[in-house]
């Protein structure tokens, strides 16, 4: 029986229990979210709406970035009837108070870092959802009657026009999409056992469709878990990938070619591009297993777990599927409107058509106009447009709604995608153009990062012209276009193109180029005219983070006088540029640069390969682990005792407190881990790992050529026996300390406690140096009870040369634990613990 409704749905949430439902970088700490706990924390939120005068029909505005609590605000809406008006995180405030205005929103859930204050509208943060409801019923709620007709939220599709238009969508729409995938799965469902539970990674906005249709909606028929990450710097998702042993990453296409791009330097890196090249040519005609087996080095990188990409928001370029084809992969490509609730076609995982954007979806009625437009109608098409108090049919006069989107119908009833048909580009000629073919072409040309194809508008009719984004500015664009010709018809090409002048395109929320922006600027320079829609992206960011107007902002401008960045703002702003232009830089590189112009010919730099620093996770095996506590009990407890027996206090400050911790000390010596520990409960002591100078490390791993043989082997041996027997991981000092945290996050989330030495170096007069600021980032984003101790003595007995002293000439000194919050800056947190390892 067909459900009436997305609360008897909802149903399936309990039933998981305490499988993983939601996991989410916070900081450096994954944060997991049982699907019982949403199904709790959701009908808490329903009498929270209930308590606060929300009732059915009223509008939630939900602007926030994807999160467990994003989904408990979503449920807890439906359970109440309430209407959800979902907004991306980066949207303007300008456009969220329209949003606001359209809908009648009586409640606002947001984000820490949105502006909800100048909303005028009540509501809750994200951050602090569970503390602001958790006086309410966890009780199963009881729902109003609800129909499939009834709306569920209104997804708002523009954020540029002046009246943004949302689209009404109801139960029915979302249900005819969920049920004939549910039919599907379910025959499928005793082969994915062996492999439960399948972990998704999310890269798509919890406030579009497809977002949600993967996160809320498919992952709880399969029981999987949704990943959200922050971050989507390649390097990053490539570490995540294994680490969270994803099975599926649902990403839109630019993120899909960042993580190829990021894959060809790695193995560039490693000197072995030019036979990865030749592989990837053979793998074309290779069954399956023969690309796996052929391929095996990547899938170890990305982990044995990770088999398919499902790309959404835009259409994958062809090469981009053919690379992770090749890699052995299934790439899933699929297609669909907000208006059509998301799905219109889709490529089933065990039946995939290259190029094709998959065959139409069960329940959905589709044909094709004489223009080759895309019309279709079904449940699963929203009745309406939302107009204030308002509705508007989606659908034309004959029923059917009208895509605006050409495709052409190939072999077996599959779809091929050809564009957009107000972007066909209609030529003197008579002759119909379409970009895609044209930036298709483009792409396959080295040295064209990215590109889009617009009509330039000449007598009513239109020529194409090629926007350019080139690795290397300077490149000979024409002789580009002239290659790409060569490839097209005569009436397709190209005899106008523009080198965008900066460092990305403007984008939209999915990451697609924001073409009207992008002719502004074409026509304008064209035309001689000066534009105002080329604003640098870079420029953008730095003014965000020192707070100055874009006018104020010259491209000379001193980074650290007279934009007054300090070295964290730094940190932010690395963090902010490598997101938003998908590149790892180099610390060291970062830190040189002075002015906003030199950030600039740094992201316009190939990225260097950069030597792998290891963080090993081996040193945590329980084989291992048991190991390290067997020869610290045989040998190093004892002759810590033997040789200086310390004097510890403060032991009682620890009493109640469990793991995992951040423990912090002065550093006297290269052994001072030795007092430590034997002052540490055997709670603290037996699951300690200890951060250590990275480059010092990263030798003893890897000694310089030059060294003499023996030398070498000693070095591998000692590097090998300090990881094991003192848990030891690295901590540069020169560059990639971020990855250092992360790894710290990770530990912690394995339960592990991490031992750090802020001042970075062993004192030269014993005496505590100042702390790093890193450590006051670490602190905050670790969410950890931070030990401070001191130590005295060592430091005299290696100036007198002395390896035996007294009982009690070394003494440890274990201070009160502390709790900082987000909130709190970095810099005041590296100063306040400074002070407390003095005052012991």
């Amino acid at each position: 029986m067909a459900r009436q409704s997305l609360v008897e749905f909802f149903a399936d949430y309990s039933r998981h229990g305490a499988d993983v439902a939601f996991a989410r970088r916070r900081g450096y700490r994954m944060e997991r979210w049982s699907y019982r706990r949403v199904a709790e924390e959701a009908c808490r939120f329903a009498r929270e709406l209930e308590d606060r005068g929300v009732g059915r029909g009223d509008a939630v505005l939900l602007w926030a970035e994807n999160s467990a609590e994003w989904a408990v605000a979503f449920w807890g809406c439906v359970l109440r009837g309430s209407i959800v008006a979902p907004i991306d995180r980066i949207s303007t405030l300008a456009f969220a108070s329209r949003v606001a205005r359209e809908v009648n929103a009586k409640l606002l859930v947001s984000s820490e870092t949105a502006a909800p204050p100048e909303l005028k509208v009540p509501f809750l943060k994200t951050e602090s959802l569970c503390a602001a409801i958790a006086r309410r019923s966890a009780a199963p709620y009881s729902s109003p009657p609800v129909s499939r007709r009834d709306i569920v939220e209104v997804v708002f599709t523009s954020g540029t026009t002046a009246e943004p238009r949302g689209v009404a969508i109801s139960h029915g729409n979302i249900l005819a999409n969920i049920e004939p995938l549910e039919s599907e799965i379910r025959k499928y469902l005793h082969f994915e056992r062996p492999f439960h539970p399948l972990r998704f990674l999310s890269l798509l906005p919890l406030s579009h469709v497809f977002g949600q249709l993967l996160a809320l909606f498919i992952s709880p028929i399969l029981g999987a878990t949704t990943v959200f990450v922050d971050s989507v710097k390649p390097s990053e998702l490539i570490e995540t990938i294994p680490r969270e042993r994803i099975s599926v990453l649902v990403a839109v296409p630019r993120l899909i070619e960042s993580l190829q791009r990021e894959i060809e330097r790695n193995v560039e890196g490693e000197g072995r591009l030019s036979q990865f090249k030749r592989d990837l040519r053979r793998a074309d005609s290779e069954r399956f297993w023969r690309r796996w087996w052929r391929f095996r080095h990547v899938h170890r990188r990305l982990g044995w777990k990770f088999w398919a990409i499902i790309s959404g928001g835009a259409a994958l370029p062809a090469a981009t599927e053919t690379f992770w084809h090749r890699l052995g992969y299934a790439v899933i490509q699929g297609y669909g409107l907000t208006e059509t609730t998301s799905l219109i076609s889709l490529n089933h995982p065990f039946q995939l058509g290259r190029g094709s954007i998959g065959k139409v979806f069960p329940g959905v009625e589709m044909k094709m106009d004489s223009n080759g437009e895309i019309l279709v109608r079904g449940e699963n098409v929203a009745a309406s447009y939302w107009r204030g108090d308002q509705l508007h049919p989606v659908s034309g006069g004959d029923g059917w709604f009208h895509t605006g989107d050409l495709a052409q119908m190939g072999a077996e009833g599959r779809l091929y995608f050809k564009g957009r048909e107000k972007n066909v580009i209609v030529t003197p000629a008579g002759m119909n153009v379409y970009p895609e073919d044209l930036e298709s072409a483009l792409r396959n040309q080295a040295g064209v990062r990215d590109c889009v194809v617009i009509g330039l508008e000449r007598d009513g009719n239109a020529e194409p012209c090629a926007v350019l984004l080139l690795d290397n500015p300077s490149a000979d664009a024409a002789a580009i276009v002239e290659r790409a010709n060569k490839a097209l018809a005569e009436f397709q090409r190209m005899r106008r193109w523009f080198v965008w002048p900066g460092l990305d395109f403007p984008r939209t929320p999915t990451q697609k180029p924001a073409l009207k922006r992008i002719a502004e600027v074409v026509d304008a320079s064209t035309a001689g005219q000066p534009s105002t829609s080329s604003a640098s992206t870079l420029e953008e960011i730095v003014a965000r983070i020192t707070g100055q107007r874009l006018s104020t902002l010259a491209p000379s401008a001193k980074l650290g006088d007279e934009l007054n960045l300090s070295s964290l703002d730094r940190v932010e702003l690395m963090s902010a540029l490598e997101e938003r232009y998908q590149v790892d830089l180099s610390d060291a590189k970062f830190t040189e640069a002075a002015t906003v112009q030199q950030l600039e010919q740094l992201l316009r730099q190939p990225p260097a390969p950069q030597a792998e620093m290891v963080y090993p996770r081996w040193a945590q095996n329980a084989l291992v682990a048991g190991f390290r506590l067997a020869i610290y009990y045989l040998l190093v407890w004892p002759a810590t005792y033997l040789l200086a027996a310390p004097r510890i206090t403060g032991r009682e400050n620890l009493r109640g407190l469990r793991g995992p911790a951040l423990v912090i000390s002065n550093h006297l010596t290269e052994i001072d881990i030795g007092w430590i520990l034997a002052a540490l409960p055997a709670r603290f002591r037996h699951r300690l790992a200890t951060a250590m100078w990275g480059e010092r490390l990263a030798t003893m791993r890897r000694p310089p050529k030059h060294a003499k043989f023996w030398e070498r082997i000693g070095q591998r041996l000692g590097y090998f026996l300090v990881v094991a027997l003192f848990n030891v991981f690295p901590l540069p000092k020169e560059s990639g300390f971020l990855k250092s945290f992360s790894f710290a996050g990770d530990l912690a989330d394995r339960g592990w406690n991490i031992l750090l030495f802020p001042e970075g170096m062993t004192s030269p007069d014993g005496r505590i140096q100042p702390f790093r600021r890193g450590i006051g980032l670490l602190a905050t984003r670790l969410s950890l009870p931070v030990i401070p101790i001191r130590l005295e003595g060592p430091f005299e007995m290696k100036h007198a040369d002395r390896i035996t002293a007294r009982p009690g000439y070394v003494r440890v000194r274990i201070g009160k634990p502390v709790q900082f919050s987000t909130k709190e800056t970095p810099d005041a947190v590296a100063l306040d613990l400074e002070r407390r390892v003095s005052e012991l």
